[in-house]
């Protein structure tokens, strides 16, 4: 039994970003809440829409404990409609004074794949971070966070973890070059990987990803990985979502997206409190 191996905890990378000039510590895991300003998004409940209920929603993700809210205006769901960005652009102009207020010390990450919104919710409505998820597809995206000096996530949309590094390498070259300095890496869990096994695949190894010594953004929220492999709906799919999270955390995760902020906290508490408790 000495020689028993039940798992090597796999600790956040050591990493601080620069958010309006506060230096933000990523090596103890942070909570992202998920606020959508969409009529469409696949999780029912994340949806907000009216003042009040933005106003509520920024409230109910801070005093869950988390740090940052992640605002995006356009679903990525499967299957879902195109969106111009002129009314993606519309609904973050209504959402974003709103969030901002309610919760002033709270960080404001965009969730966009479209550079001009980015400039736009940086410039005009003071965004923190700009959450990319189409892996600066729209070839002015590296030089417009570069230039606006956000921290940038950048997420695969890779099928496997070879392809994902190797683009991962070349892409963070690029935004090196542009002198972009606070990049955060998203292995982009759903997106490419096919609906459950290529996904379990790649959390089994998520950890290889520290070899970009960049901390990481995992995004697992009661997606499709959990509620088609359990045969439940994604509203049935939060014990699942903290089992992974809870993975994820093992496996070095710095930042948790979610749509339930209280279990992640919790998540993040417990596995903090095995750290700093652990056999030296």
């Amino acid at each position: 039994m000495e020689n028993m191996n039940l798992g090597t905890d796999i600790k956040p990378i050591n990493y601080t970003i620069n958010v309006r000039g506060q230096l933000i510590d990523l090596n103890h895991p942070l909570v992202m809440g998920i606020m959508n300003v969409t009529p469409d998004s696949f999780f029912a409940d994340s949806r907000v829409q009216t003042e009040e209920a933005i106003r509520q929603r920024a409230h109910e993700i801070v005093a869950e404990g988390a740090r940052i809210i992640d605002v995006g205006a356009c679903s990525t769901r499967p299957g879902s409609e195109a969106v111009s960005a002129e009314e993606e652009m519309r609904r973050l102009a209504f959402a974003l004074p709103i969030i901002r207020e309610a919760e002033p010390e709270a960080i404001i990450s965009i969730d966009t794949f479209h550079a001009s919104i980015a400039r736009r919710t940086v410039e005009e409505f003071g965004a923190d971070i700009i959450n990319d998820v189409e892996e600066g597809k729209d070839p002015n995206m590296f030089p417009t966070v570069a230039e606006l000096g956000t921290p940038y996530i950048l997420m695969s949309t890779a099928a496997n973890l070879h392809d994902m590094l190797i683009n991962f390498s070349r892409e963070v070259q690029e935004l090196r070059a542009l002198g972009q300095k606070d990049i955060i890496l998203d292995p982009g869990f759903g997106f490419g990987k096919g609906a459950v096994e290529g996904n379990y695949t790649l959390l089994s190894v998520m950890e290889r990803l520290q070899v970009m010594e960049l901390p990481l953004l995992i995004g697992i929220s009661r997606k499709r990985m959990i509620h088609q492999l359990l045969g439940i709906t994604a509203a049935e799919s939060l014990n699942g979502t903290t089992v992974l999270n809870t993975i994820a955390l093992l496996k070095g995760a710095n930042i948790l997206r979610v749509h339930d902020v209280r279990p992640a906290v919790e998540a993040v508490k417990i596995v903090e409190a095995m750290r700093l408790n652990a056999e030296k």
